[in-house]
């Protein structure tokens, strides 16, 4: 794993983060999805450098890396 993501107990209840910065994995996805570049999130927030983007991205590709996925029931109509 990158070590830019960290995940500590005391920080965001556990979730991955950047650098401990408080900045949750999820959050600069959804800035990422909402239409963000990422130079607009560096100007927006001083303190993340443009390796946190990328290793945000690189952490939620790695999540996606799955061999497929299984029905768990049918749900009721």
């Amino acid at each position: 794993m990158n070590d830019r993501i960290t995940m500590q107990p005391d920080i965001c209840h556990g979730k991955p983060c950047i650098r401990g910065l408080r900045y949750p994995v999820e959050n600069v996805l959804e800035w990422l999805a909402g239409g963000m570049s990422i130079d607009d999130i560096l100007a927006d927030y001083e303190d993340l450098e443009r390796e946190d983007i990328l290793a945000v991205l690189d952490f939620a590709a790695r999540l996606s890396h799955i061999n497929r996925i299984e029905p768990i029931g049918q749900m009721a109509a």
